[in-house]
């Protein structure tokens, strides 16, 4: 069994105990879903594996390593090239998708320092997809580390 309703079910029991100024209970019910998370929940980093698995889920799988490749790169272009060429041996579909291929064309502009290049490209992407507020804050840090000093707005569009 999934240990996702019982966390669930601790949650709901922890704020009910906080209103009624039972903190030890609740504080006890943190420590039972820390437990949780430490114990069933520790395969965190592989998300993207399990869903490229799973027949319903496989196409969100793309999304997943998009979204962890990003991160990649906001630590640095190195860590971004390493974790691409992970996701699409893991997951060779990666490799034909829009996300792995604007990836593609982020770090070349980025190892160029080409600031117009990563601008085209997020806009070329845009165009079809629009971008969520997440993926836009991620692809601006992105963006600053190319211009080196952070100067300007950020404007990605």
């Amino acid at each position: 069994m999934t240990p996702l309703p019982a966390l669930w079910m601790l949650e709901m029991l922890t704020k009910r105990q906080i209103p009624k100024g039972r903190f030890t209970i609740a504080a006890k019910h943190h420590i039972t879903i820390a437990e949780i998370y430490e114990t069933e929940l520790v395969d965190i980093e592989k998300v993207g594996a399990n869903t490229m698995d799973n027949p319903l889920l496989k196409y969100s799988a793309k999304d997943y390593f998009f979204k962890a490749a990003l991160c990649h790169f906001i630590v640095d272009e190195l860590n971004a090239k390493l974790a691409l060429e992970k996701y699409e041996e893991m997951f060779p579909a990666f490799t034909d998708s829009r996300e792995c291929k604007l990836l593609k064309k982020l770090l070349e502009a980025h190892e160029e320092q080409n600031s117009e290049a990563y601008t085209e490209a997020v806009k070329e992407f845009d165009s079809i997809s629009r971008l969520d507020q997440w993926l836009t804050t991620m692809l601006l840090r992105i963006k600053k580390s190319i211009q080196g000093d952070g100067e300007g707005d950020g404007d990605l569009k």
